[in-house]
C-alpha cells in the first residue's frame, strides 16, 4: 500500500518553497540536504519548525523541501508557510491553532520597486541651492 504524501506550496518575498510531507521520524531535507547543513542559523531553523511543533507532528512526518529564489530569511519564512499549508491537507482540525499563530497568511511585503531619477526605490542624489 502507499503512503500518504501532502504538498504545499509557501511563499514569502521572491522565494517560493515546494514542500512534500511523508510519513517518517522528522527529517527536514531542504534542496537535498540537510535543514543543519542548509541553515547556517538556529533562529532559521526554529521559523522553518514551528508549525510542525504548533501542532505536535514533529517526529510524525519527513519534510522534503524544493526552495528556490530570494534570501535564508525569505526561504526560511517560505518553507514554514509550505509546511503550515501541507499540514492543512493531513488534518483540517490543525486550521484553527496555525491560523491563529499567523502561520497560513502569506506575508505580503516586496521590495519596493526602483524609480527613474533616483538611485534607489526612495535613495535621491543630494540636494544643492546652487
Amino acid at each position: 500500500m502507499a503512503e500518504a504524501i501532502y504538498y504545499g506550496t509557501g511563499r514569502r518575498k521572491t522565494s517560493v518553497a515546494r514542500v512534500r510531507l511523508v510519513p517518517g521520524q522528522g527529517n527536514i531535507t531542504i534542496n537535498r540536504r540537510s535543514m543543519d547543513d542548509y541553515f547556517g542559523l538556529q533562529t532559521l531553523e526554529l521559523i522553518v519548525k514551528q508549525p510542525l511543533e504548533l501542532t505536535g507532528t514533529t517526529s510524525a512526518y519527513d519534510v522534503i523541501v524544493s526552495v528556490k529564489g530570494g534570501g535564508h530569511t525569505g526561504q526560511a519564512g517560505a518553507i514554514r508557510h509550505g509546511i503550515s499549508r501541507a499540514l492543512l491537507e493531513v488534518d483540517a482540525d490543525y486550521r484553527k491553532v496555525l491560523k491563529s499563530a499567523g502561520l497560513l497568511t502569506r506575508d505580503p511585503r516586496m521590495k519596493e520597486r526602483k524609480k527613474y531619477g533616483l538611485k534607489k526605490a526612495r535613495k535621491a542624489s543630494q540636494f544643492s541651492k546652487r
